[in-house]
């Protein structure tokens, strides 16, 4: 975890925009010692949210099988996709 001061982001912004790019985690600004802000690469950001995206998916897919609702092998989803795809080409 790498935390950083509000002051060093005010009077360094540079050199934690290249940490944030280097690391490709979030980094932890504080203000009067306590957690305010938390910043990032954009790149990193979206990768996080697209983790968040499919996890969600994930758990819709697993709850849906769990209810008892129709699932496919893999094989057969295979063979959904490659339906769906050569429609569109």
């Amino acid at each position: 975890m790498i935390i950083k001061s509000s002051t060093n982001l005010r009077n360094n912004y540079g050199a934690i925009s290249k940490l944030a790019h280097e690391v490709q985690e979030p980094i932890y600004i504080t203000k009067n010692g306590e957690g305010d802000l938390v910043v990032m690469s954009i790149d990193a950001f979206e990768r996080r949210e697209e983790t968040f995206r499919l996890r969600a998916k994930l758990e819709l897919a697993e709850t849906s099988r769990i209810a008892g609702d129709q699932t496919y092998t893999l094989e057969q989803s295979r063979l959904r996709l490659n339906e769906i795809y050569e429609r569109k080409v």
